[in-house]
Order: C-alpha cells, then sequence, then structure tokens
C-alpha cells in the first residue's frame, strides 16, 4: 500500500482531484486507480483527475484523465485548476504557457480569475437547431428556451448516444439567451452525466453565440457559478484570442491510501 499526496480543485463546481507529478511516479496506465479516487463513495470525489509534470519547452504539462479513468480531450476549468495549481507549486509568476491534450496554451492570473487561452475551432458545424464544434474537446451545442426545466441527464444522453456520437462519444450543451448574457448547462461524457460546469463547453457556446452576432466578452451562468469568455471575431467568421475567464480555488489538501 502507497500514500498518494493530492490537492482537491473547482473551477465553478466542476472539481478535481490535482497531483503534482513532476517526478513521474504515477501510473498513467492504472485506470482503476484514476477511477477510484475520482469515485465519491470510495475515493476522494471528483469530475476527473489531473497530473502536473514538467514539459522540456514549457512551463509544465497537464495530463487530464475523465472520472471513468480514461485520459481525457482538454479540459477548460480543469486547465484553470491547473493554472492555479502551477501558480501554488510557484512553477510560474505572472504568465505562463503549459502543454495539454490539445496542444499549447497560454494563461495569466489577474484579480484572482485564470485568464485560460483556448484553442478556437478549425471547423464549426451548423444544423437546424444546433451548432457542434470542437474546444479542446468535442460539443453539441442547442439554444433553448427555460433550460432549468431540463432533465439533463435524460436530454444529454439522447444526444451523446445516438448513432452518430455512440462510439466516439460528445458533450451536449443546451444554452438560454439572457439579456445579460448566457446560461448554460452541459452534459459530459466521461462523466456521464450533467456537470456544474464545463469550460470548453461554455466555450463552445459563446463561439455559436458570436455567430448570431453577441459580442465579446459575454457573461455565462453555469450551475457552478459564472465564467466569461473574450474573443477576437474575423471576416470569415472565425475565432481568435479566445480566452475562458473565471475563479479556480484551492479546496483541501489531503493523502490517500491505494
Amino acid at each position: 500500500m502507497k500514500s498518494i499526496t493530492f490537492y482537491k480543485y473547482q473551477g465553478t463546481g466542476n472539481d478535481f482531484v490535482v497531483i503534482d507529478d513532476r517526478k513521474e511516479t504515477f501510473d498513467i496506465e492504472d485506470y482503476h486507480l484514476v477511477h477510484r479516487l475520482c469515485d465519491r463513495r470510495f475515493g476522494v470525489g471528483a469530475d476527473g483527475l489531473i497530473l502536473i509534470r514538467n514539459h522540456e519547452a514549457y512551463d509544465f504539462e497537464m495530463v487530464y484523465f475523465n472520472a471513468d479513468g480514461h485520459v481525457g480531450s482538454m479540459c477548460g476549468n480543469g486547465g484553470r485548476c491547473a493554472v492555479q495549481f502551477a501558480k501554488f507549486l510557484d512553477i510560474f509568476d505572472k504568465q505562463t504557457t503549459f502543454w495539454a491534450a490539445d496542444g499549447l496554451h497560454e494563461a495569466f492570473i489577474e484579480d484572482e480569475l485564470v485568464h485560460l487561452k483556448m484553442n478556437a475551432p478549425k471547423e464549426i458545424e451548423e444544423g437546424d437547431d444546433y451548432f457542434f464544434m470542437d474546444t479542446g474537446s468535442p460539443h453539441y451545442v442547442s439554444f433553448k428556451d427555460d433550460i432549468g426545466q431540463y432533465n439533463m441527464y435524460a436530454e444529454g444522453r439522447k444526444i451523446r448516444y445516438n448513432d452518430r456520437f455512440k462510439e466516439e462519444g460528445t458533450n451536449v450543451n443546451f444554452v438560454e439567451r439572457r439579456a445579460d448574457g448566457l446560461k448554460v448547462r452541459t452534459y459530459e461524457r466521461g462523466v456521464e452525466d450533467e456537470t456544474f460546469s464545463c469550460g470548453t463547453g461554455v466555450t463552445a457556446c459563446v463561439i455559436a453565440a458570436g455567430l448570431q452576432g453577441a459580442e465579446s466578452p459575454v457573461a455565462v451562468e453555469v450551475e457552478g457559478g459564472d465564467l466569461m469568455v473574450s474573443f477576437d471575431k474575423k471576416d470569415d467568421n472565425s475565432f481568435d484570442n479566445v480566452y475562458l475567464i473565471g475563479p479556480a480555488v484551492q479546496v483541501f489538501e489531503g493523502k490517500i491510501n491505494v
């Protein structure tokens, strides 16, 4: 039996087990260990697990796992928590660059908010009542009325497991327009349920709103709090300088025997 030191972080209710693995002692092939640590009854409990590792070209590398134990794609709120943790570890001072599943990211912290530069989608599919894009993770976005009444588990699963998406999966976002911005609810693959917040999902929703005329920055209410996304929209309807902005908080530190 060995002991693992971990930190618990949350970004607008999206919570993560975060581990300093710069010595690379964590077995990233141990699916069962990751799943156990994320289990809310038998482990620490989290939407995902993040390892901070050294990188030869950048300040650090973020390795992200979904709660089901598998290595995941980019996680926006997880990225903001990773940045806050790296700052806690004195890996950087004011600005940072790091490597994640979808490539290079830049970030800085200002007024206790983490500003994380997201990779804008290269292609955006627009259907009759939806948008589909990859903002580091694949996202289905649909604008609806009164999303507070939605059964996100049931409605999200219908899309996530439909004939098109059931093999690789997709995250599903329902968006409600408001006078002061957007309200977003997200069903996340890998968690296989609604989460309190999804950073890549919020980014996708704001980009979809930007295609419909929304101006930067856009305030977004999620189940776990408030986020903001800023962007530059180009004449060809592509996007650049997309920043996900919001809090990332260390909740506690602990040790667990495994």
